[in-house]
């Protein structure tokens, strides 16, 4: 079910969507690891926004996200997945699998609502429903790989959403895709390895738990064999 959003700010995870959207080829790149990316997205708005924290137990243990407290969320996609948060504590990877499987059509329907993406659904041979995308206003995702470009090609020191972004796009394995506005280079590897590990720069002020989080979120995707550490 569709949870609207277009009267406020885009989230991360919307953003996310939007960049991995290909307004060439109709398609959105890292389909097989869409769901932890995204679901790695809410856990780190829910960091932004001091909504979860993030013990850090060593060892095989790993990581363990809580809910801080009871902060009214109006946004359903976020309240959503801080409800399950407050449950109980777990680790990154439990809570990924968690939230992450259902987001994909909730996600896109509200970039469709927003204007930045048209879906049209079509029937073929009058029994089979089929859906194509295509760009519509694209000045959003414009700005936002104009902004992640010069985190990865001139080096500029990312604010800290788009610092998020630039991790969760390498850790998303998509990058070579971009190659077209981002040059695939050895630079552009180590510069997102660079994020992953959550080394975001003296402009990404106030945002530890969330580096913390991109950060386990990678770990986990490394440690179900969906990325290459």
């Amino acid at each position: 079910m569709s949870t609207p959003n277009s009267s406020k700010d885009p989230l991360i995870a919307e953003d996310l969507l939007l960049l991995l959207f290909d307004p060439r080829s109709g398609t959105i790149a890292g389909e097989g690891t869409l769901f932890y990316v995204l679901g790695g997205a809410v856990l780190t708005e829910l960091a932004f926004t001091n909504q979860i924290a993030i013990e850090n137990r060593g060892g095989v243990r790993g990581s363990l996200v809580s809910a801080v407290e009871d902060t009214p969320l109006t946004d359903p996609l976020l309240r959503s997945a801080w409800d399950r948060i407050a449950e109980k504590p777990r680790d990154p990877q439990t809570l990924l699998a968690s939230i992450g499987p259902t987001l994909r059509p909730i996600v896109l329907d509200r970039l469709v609502e927003r204007g930045y993406i048209v879906a049209e659904r079509k029937k073929r041979l009058r029994l089979f429903t089929t859906t194509s995308l295509r760009e519509g206003d694209g000045r959003r995702r414009s700005d936002l790989l104009a902004q992640v470009r010069a985190v990865f090609v001139d080096g500029v020191s990312p604010q800290s959403r788009i610092a998020a972004l630039g991790a969760l796009l390498s850790a998303s394995g998509t990058l070579p895709t971009f190659y077209r506005d981002i040059p695939w280079s050895g630079d552009v590897y180590t510069r997102g390895k660079e994020l992953e590990r959550g080394e975001w720069g003296a402009d990404a002020v106030g945002a530890a738990v969330a580096r913390t989080v991109a950060a386990s979120v990678v770990n986990s995707m490394v440690a179900v064999g969906l990325i290459k550490g």
